[in-house]
């Protein structure tokens, strides 16, 4: 389907790499959003389906969902983010952002319109303007709101999911009039030669080419999700986006409600527990854990 974007293949590495580099990671919280339990951890039967949409289920039952994207910032190739979080119009129009089926979805925000990334970024002194790169592990709205405030940034996104986004619509969990711009859209072909393995992971690519900042492909909750594996002074860190939405996905084995493809994301999970066999110090960030991200630290 025709986009205002024209993606164009990432050209890898990017400039401003440095052997021994170690990034800077800052988690941000841009919102919360409660949701019924079966939705982030499945439940089984005939209406499962009603109790993950929260029918019957009663609000204090709810749970408390991040909605949170990281800064990181390389010694020489700049300040780069890790997706995007909401909008700061989300703060204030839901619906304006999200869309119909988005509100529905994402139902009791609780944001401020200081919380937004862009401006929690002014706060530390860092103009959005200056934000070179943007990695997104997938394009749904609690991940994509606010790439519109990055107008100057190259964005990566796997060919995969660009292709998902691109042909998708709602019905797939994308809001197009969210990332449907004329900006720098740079596409990651897991598929091609250049990927390589990397602890545990079958497909992967080294964004600077000195190992500070490693994509790895882990598709399943959407066609073409990717994670981030950084080097940072404190270790080594994973964001590992939706690919679990908890750490008891890992744990457990507990799939979320809606997947775009199961068998995919089995596959995506066993990597990621190859890679904490292998890398048992490393700190795993999955993508709507409540306690998990108290527990993080202010910056690694």
């Amino acid at each position: 389907m025709a986009t205002a974007a024209e993606p164009r293949p990432a050209e890898l590495p990017l400039p401003g790499g440095r052997d021994g580099s170690k990034v800077k990671l800052h988690p941000i919280l841009t919102a919360t959003v409660p949701g019924p339990p079966a939705w982030f951890l499945r439940d089984e039967g005939r209406l499962a389906w009603r109790k993950a949409f929260g029918l019957g289920v009663p609000k204090d039952r709810w749970l408390t969902s991040p909605i949170q994207c990281f800064l990181v910032e390389h010694p020489s190739g700049g300040p780069m983010l890790i997706d995007t979080g909401f909008h700061a119009s989300v703060a204030v129009k839901p619906r304006s952002n999200l869309g119909a089926f988005g509100t529905l979805i994402y139902r009791d925000i609780d944001m401020r319109p200081e919380q937004a990334a862009a401006a929690q970024l002014r706060a530390r002194g860092i103009e959005p303007s200056s934000v070179r790169t943007v990695v997104m592990t997938h394009m749904h709205p609690d991940h994509a709101s606010a790439i519109a405030d990055y107008p100057e940034a190259t964005f990566l996104v796997s060919k995969a999911e660009w292709d998902a986004a691109a042909d998708g619509s709602w019905r797939d969990g994308y809001v197009k009039r969210q990332f449907d711009h004329g900006f720098d859209y740079r596409l990651i072909d897991f598929d091609s030669q250049a990927a390589n393995s990397f602890a545990g992971f079958g497909r992967s690519f080294d964004v600077f080419g000195d190992g500070s900042v490693r994509v790895v492909f882990t598709p399943g909750h959407t066609l073409g999700h990717m994670s981030v594996v950084l080097q940072t002074a404190k270790g080594e860190v994973l964001v590992a986006g939706d690919a679990i939405f908890m750490h008891r996905t890992l744990a457990d084995d507990h799939p979320p409600h809606l997947l775009a493809d199961e068998h995919l994301f089995r596959r995506s999970l066993r990597e990621i527990r190859q890679y904490r066999k292998e890398t048992p110090d490393a700190v795993i960030i999955p993508g709507h854990d409540w306690e998990a991200w108290q527990r993080l630290d202010a910056s690694y």
